[in-house]
């Protein structure tokens, strides 16, 4: 619940990484006690497009397998890199092998050139997030069994079953930087996942579009990611969440935050982290 202690997940690196690296560090943080390992959703490098970048989504099935106890989550899924019908079997699918660990991220995504390098539509940021808006009520609607009939502007179902369902249905964190972002997040998501360089300047926006929408604070969570760094360059070294971490927990959650992710790109990250000890 808001107001409870600030939880700690990790976005482990996905650009410039291998399996065994990346599985081998969430297998390390759920052991250290850490409430979540996150994976971001690309599929080339935005500086070297030669690096090895690893998929989403099955990289968080083989988390969910070699894991016990942290939470599993998609840092954020670009909405137009898979039909959310499919995404929504994907996910049911994840949380049953998590046991129920799993928390969907989704957003309009940001990253033109891999849509055009694959042949994947990219339309405006408008369009993008009447998508959004759609696909969430699509992978609802799924999690229920079915059968569903949707007729939909960009996703229509027509008595789509989807069994098994999943138990209990993951969160749903909508990704957003903007105040018309916020605005879809506030209506339409369990939860919010904002980047901490953009969330003080949204939150009041937020908390006024869940009260237009006649929805309680309570009722939702607030994920802030710490992003950044670059492929193979430690992103904790001289952090305050490492240096500080009781005041800067502090101040975060004063914040209004529920959970922060923070960013490990590197072993040497991954050692700060569990030295560190989930909190």
């Amino acid at each position: 619940m808001p107001g409870g202690p600030l939880r700690i997940g990790v976005a482990i690196g996905s650009v410039g990484a291998d399996a065994d690296w990346w599985l081998e560090g969430a297998r390390r943080l759920d052991e250290a006690g850490y409430a979540g390992a996150w994976c971001w959703d690309h599929v080339m490098g935005k500086g070297d497009p030669t690096v090895p970048v690893l998929e989403q989504w099955t990289t968080l099935a083989a988390a969910a397998a070699v894991t016990r106890r942290i939470g599993i989550g998609s840092w954020v899924s670009n909405v137009m890199n898979r039909h959310p019908a499919m995404l929504a079997r994907m996910a049911g699918t994840v949380q049953a092998v998590s046991g129920g660990r799993l928390t969907l991220g989704i957003g309009i995504g940001g990253f033109p050139r891999e849509h055009r390098a694959y042949g994947i539509d990219f339309p405006d940021a408008a369009e993008r997030a009447a998508r959004l808006e759609e696909a969430i009520g699509v992978i609802r609607a799924l999690w229920t069994g079915g059968p569903v009939t949707v007729p939909g502007r960009f996703y229509p179902l027509d008595r789509a079953i989807a069994f098994p369902r999943p138990e209990p249905a993951p969160r749903i964190l909508v990704g957003a930087g903007t105040p018309a972002g916020v605005r879809l997040a506030a209506r339409a998501g369990d939860g919010w996942a904002a980047e901490s360089d953009a969330y003080e300047s949204l939150r009041d926006r937020y908390l006024e579009a869940l009260a237009a929408a006649g929805r309680s604070r309570r009722d939702v969570r607030i994920v802030v990611g710490f992003g950044g760094g670059r492929t193979g360059v430690d992103a904790l070294a001289g952090s305050p969440w490492l240096e500080a971490p009781g005041e800067t927990a502090a101040r975060w959650a004063a914040l209004g935050a529920d959970e922060i992710v923070l960013t490990a790109r590197t072993t040497a990250d991954i050692d700060r982290l569990v030295a560190g000890g989930g909190r």
